[in-house]
């Protein structure tokens, strides 16, 4: 060996092989994912991924369509995320995963948003012809489609986008029509009329995917019904008072209903006294509402009253004696009363005759004290009050006159309100079962707009009856009711929640119309109920998380009979011909055949009037039949989405049934239901064998976003801000199974997360600058450290494989990236660096290590793929630029090594004490880093089979020494510092002088 140079004249640093490469530490997302994605394009790596994995077991994932209408969303965002996920991770793993996107494109969320548009040009929709109508709705869904799809490829979604699915497409219009028709074909279709959720905004019937509740402060009245007959002689000219939250529905009610086990007793009120009949358990809140009324002038519209009248009022009232105790009655001994509706005294002169208007005229004081204590002349007198809300020549006078039973109710309660509940079968699923359990059928007096009908007898024309004035206590319902002594207390002070159209936000109502069902509880043959049916599905299905099992299956248990029609225009039609005599809808084979053909080949527009006579046929006269305007609810195209995307062929690589269905929770009772549905009536089982549901995004301080709250987050602005891959770490890493959570400070997090794993990517790129499999060393001949770690990639890789077993993608990323924090970059690579940049090339643990480090690279590039979409093939491409894409790649073959993971556990944790010993002189600056740190650690704390020399390299320190003490003991070392490695080792003679170890790489480096 030559003689060592001066320290002053050796410089080491182009002697050290630290690592080299042009992957940048500085990620510009936004600026190099668009390079990317136009290279996936350019090479077709959707389709090249189908050829690659032909023939292998298939996964499917069948994309639920979102709605065509506005910019992607949040929500949306980690939905799309979810799904690339899934068929990223299955595609890894060897298995042909095709996604075919779709979206949802008939139906009245396009319908108004076209109507808008008309209404800001002041024109009238219902002026343009229907097919042109239709044609403006296709065009806007169309230029929404286009929106949303490369919103969606902006993600870095892979799917076949140049060939999706669109619920509008001819031939998916005509499969949705055969699906109907199977239904109709197989005798699973009536018509009948229901009560059933009806916007006046948008005027017509809503699924209940369609409605969302919000707090809202309603109307609550008492209203009395005089009771002519009973069997209980006490009860007659007592009033029964029913409780509503719904105003606009007393001038249809037809019934009262009780709880046959509830008790009611007569509470006697004001002066001159009245008798009412209340629910004993809820007398003393109605008389605090009776108190509440007499106090209320401004709402009884009552004028200026001397003082001492009132003075006389209050005075009469603190005189009356107290009541006697009460008579109570059990409910069912209520069978056979019958009361009197209120606006009946309107309609029947023989009401009120001589003796009792004379009765009724001695028992008036003057008029400011009758006023006061509610007490009215007969409506006929103050007509004037009524002008515009009766007609008392209405033909539907006579409503009024029949009198109302008292109905057994299962329903009623003591919960609130009265005890009796007053029965409209038009505006209830209650009302309605009951009344027609008893032979009272519906009236049909409320239009779709809401208003009442024209010849309705008490306010006919008018309305709308979601209109919170319409229904107030000055309101004409209220004011008619009080006119006609009626009313016995009136208050704008109710608040609970209430049924809304998640489109207009409008409020809707229960509404009694005639239209197309499917029945639940209809014997099917052998194959039982629909109902049975789709239970039994629920039951074969795997659900994660396991929760939506229970979800799904108490909607389907108690689900009434599923709606399919909508009064509106942009959808597909349901196309039966019924028979203007009988009522019956054709059933012919020839002409559904004929039907399906023509939507084929015309789409919707198929279904119009000029058809009509081609599509019966010569064997039917189009005279003698009804052609059916109605639409199909939309959730009957989405629930038939599986039908013309997984059986129809023209995407060869699907299959059915589906493997997975994947979208938010509140599609337990949209897409997987009418998918459950519609698949069970026509297949007999579930279109998918497994469902996963995701929670909603909430704003970083977990309130719900809304665009006037000013939380919303735009996936769209955040791709432009972070990338895309930023948004794909963040949907991964939360707990998406609940509602989770996203704001500047969680992105931040998400942010350093990235980095972090970007930053391990750059040092093995870096470490492996030329290594070749000349370089590679066989794991038995590896040192125990390499194995150790071989070990972790192994236990990490069944731990991936087992979250994407489970959809567990929180636990995928979450493990993924521990792995690269905490065992590769705190741990192994901070302890084999000094090896990687000192060791002569050829010296075999630095081979060993190099090994390590390419096995650790080919699998850590796989597995990040899915979620690092464009980083992992920036990764992938640096090192191998001439090669494909990187997700072309299966998953990855882990040799197998073995170590004593207990005995490397407690190494690691005496590791993380000798750091934390360390911290304190490091930030006093008695030490610079760990390798000027001398160590004695407890000698029962180190596990068997290191020496110290071991010892001091896992914790890269001066020396490392064993005490008998508990605690771990650190001091400045005095030995001198090798210029080339910086460790500092007594055979270093001063500063700058190179060590033994060194000197050797030297001189291989000047051999070489």
């Amino acid at each position: 060996m030559t003689d060592k140079p001066s320290a002053e004249t050796r410089d080491f640093k182009d002697t050290v092989f630290l690592p080299k490469t042009d992957f940048p530490m500085k990620a510009g997302l936004p600026a190099k994912e668009p390079g990317i994605l136009a290279r996936w394009q350019d090479m077709d790596l959707y389709a090249k991924l189908r050829d690659a994995r032909r023939g292998r077991e298939k996964f499917v994932l069948h994309d639920g369509p979102p709605y065509a209408n506005g910019d992607m969303h949040i929500g949306h965002a980690l939905n799309h995320v979810l799904k690339d996920m899934v068929v990223r991770t299955q595609s890894l793993l060897g298995k042909d995963a095709p996604y075919v996107p779709g979206w949802d494109c008939h139906g009245l969320p396009i319908e108004w948003k076209v109507e808008e548009q008309y209404r800001k040009k002041k024109l009238d929709k219902d002026q343009v012809p229907a097919k042109e109508f239709r044609a403006e709705c296709r065009a806007y869904a169309q230029h929404w489609v286009d929106v949303q799809r490369e919103q969606l490829k902006r993600l870095g979604i892979n799917a076949d986008w140049d060939n999706p699915y669109l619920t509008m497409q001819f031939e998916s219009e005509a499969t949705i029509v055969a699906e109907l028709l199977k239904f109709a074909t197989s005798g699973q279709l009536y018509r009948g009329a229901k009560p059933v959720m009806w916007s006046p905004v948008e005027k017509t019937a809503l699924a209940e995917a369609e409605v969302e509740y919000e707090d809202i402060t309603s109307t609550q009245i008492d209203v009395a019904f005089e009771i002519v007959e009973s069997p209980i002689p006490e009860l007659i000219g007592a009033h029964a008072v029913i409780w509503t939250t719904t105003p606009w529905t007393i001038p249809v009610n037809q019934a009262l209903a009780y709880g046959p086990d509830v008790d009611y007793e007569i509470v006697e009120w004001g002066a001159p006294t009245k008798r009412y009949l209340v629910a004993s358990p809820l007398v003393d809140d109605f008389i605090k509402r009776l108190s509440a009324e007499m106090n209320r002038d401004e709402a009884m519209d009552i004028p200026d009253v001397p003082e001492d009248d009132l003075l006389a009022l209050g005075n009469m009232l603190d005189d009356m004696p107290p009541p006697p105790p009460a008579r109570r009655w059990k409910g069912r001994e209520l069978a056979g009363t019958m009361a009197r509706h209120p606006l009946a005294v309107m309609f029947d002169d023989t009401i009120m005759d001589g003796d009792a208007q004379e009765r009724f005229e001695r028992e008036r004081v003057d008029e400011s004290f009758a006023r006061l204590v509610n007490i009215r002349e007969h409506a006929r007198y103050c007509s004037e009050l009524f002008d515009g809300v009766l007609s008392p020549d209405s033909p539907k006078a006579e409503f009024y006159l029949r009198p109302r039973p008292f109905l057994p109710g299962d329903f009623v309660t003591t919960d609130s309100g009265t005890g009796l509940v007053h029965m409209a079968p038009d505006h209830g699923e209650d009302d309605f079962d009951l009344c027609k359990a008893h032979g009272i059928n519906p009236v049909f007096a409320v239009e779709g707009d809401g208003r009442y009908r024209e010849d309705w007898a008490w306010l006919g024309g008018m309305g709308s009856v979601i209109n919170p004035k319409f229904n107030a206590p000055d309101g004409p319902i209220c004011q008619t009711l009080r006119e006609v002594d009626a009313l016995a207390s009136a208050s704008a002070d109710y608040r609970h929640s209430y049924p809304h159209s998640w489109r207009s936000k409008a409020k809707i109502i229960f509404r009694c119309t005639p239209q197309w069902f499917v029945p639940m509880d209809q014997q099917r043959g052998d194959d039982g109920t629909l109902r049975e049916t789709a239970l039994k599905a629920i039951d074969d299905t795997r659900f994660v998380p396991a929760k939506g099992r229970n979800r799904i299956g108490s909607m389907v248990e108690g689900r009434p009979d599923w709606v399919l029609s909508r009064q509106r225009a942009w959808g597909v039609p349901i196309t039966l011909f019924v028979d203007r005599k009988t009522g019956q809808y054709l059933n012919d084979p020839a002409v559904n055949e004929r039907i399906v053909a023509n939507i084929r080949t015309h789409g919707v527009d198929g279904w119009d009037e000029e058809y009509a006579a081609d599509l019966l046929g010569p064997d039917y006269d189009v005279d003698d039949y009804e052609r059916v305007a109605d639409i199909l609810d939309v959730w009957f195209d989405s629930g038939s989405t599986h039908a013309f995307v997984l059986e129809s062929g023209r995407w060869p690589d699907l299959q059915w049934p589906a493997d997975l269905y994947l979208e938010g929770s509140d599609q337990h009772r949209g897409w997987f239901q009418s998918s459950l549905l519609e698949s069970c009536g026509t297949r007999g089982r579930a279109p998918y064998n497994a469902v996963l549901t995701h929670g909603f995004t909430m704003d970083g301080k977990g309130e719900k976003m809304s665009k006037s709250k000013g939380n919303t987050i735009s996936p769209i602005d955040l791709m432009r801000d972070y990338g895309a891959d930023i948004i794909r770490l963040w949907a991964l890493s939360v707990d998406y199974t609940e509602d989770h959570r996203i704001g500047p400070e969680i992105l931040k997090g998400v942010a350093d997360t990235y980095r972090k794993l970007r930053n391990t990517f750059r040092y093995l790129l870096g470490a492996l600058d030329g290594f070749d499999d000349a370089e590679r060393v066989d794991v038995a001949d590896m040192p125990e450290l390499e194995r150790y770690v071989l070990s972790l990639l192994g236990a990490l890789d069944a731990k991936l494989r087992q979250s994407v077993d489970d959809f567990d993608f929180n636990t995928y990323t979450r493990a993924l990236s521990d792995f690269c924090n905490e065992d590769l970059s705190a741990f192994f690579f901070d302890i084999r660096k000094d090896m990687l940049y000192c060791d002569a090339p050829t010296d075999m643990s630095r081979r060993a290590y190099r090994t390590v480090l390419d096995t650790l690279f080919h699998a850590l590039v796989r597995y990040a793929a899915p979620v690092l979409v464009f980083t992992a093939e920036e990764v992938w491409a640096t090192r191998y630029p001439q090669a494909d894409s990187v997700h072309f790649l299966e998953w990855p073959e882990v040799p197998a090594a073995q170590a004593d993971a207990a005995r490397w556990d407690g190494l690691r944790a005496l590791r993380e004490k000798v750091n934390e010993a360390i911290e304190p002189y490091r930030r006093e600056k008695t030490v610079r880093s760990s390798l000027q740190a001398e160590v004695e650690v407890p000698a029962a704390a180190v596990p068997d089979g290191f020496s110290d020399n071991d010892l001091a390299e896992l914790f890269i320190t001066a020396t490392v020494t064993r005490g008998q003490g508990d605690g771990v003991i650190v001091k400045p070392t005095d030995m001198a510092k090798c210029g080339r490695c910086w460790r500092h080792l007594p055979e270093v003679a001063e500063d700058g002088d190179a060590c033994d170890r060194c000197d050797a790489a030297l001189a291989g480096m000047e051999t070489a």
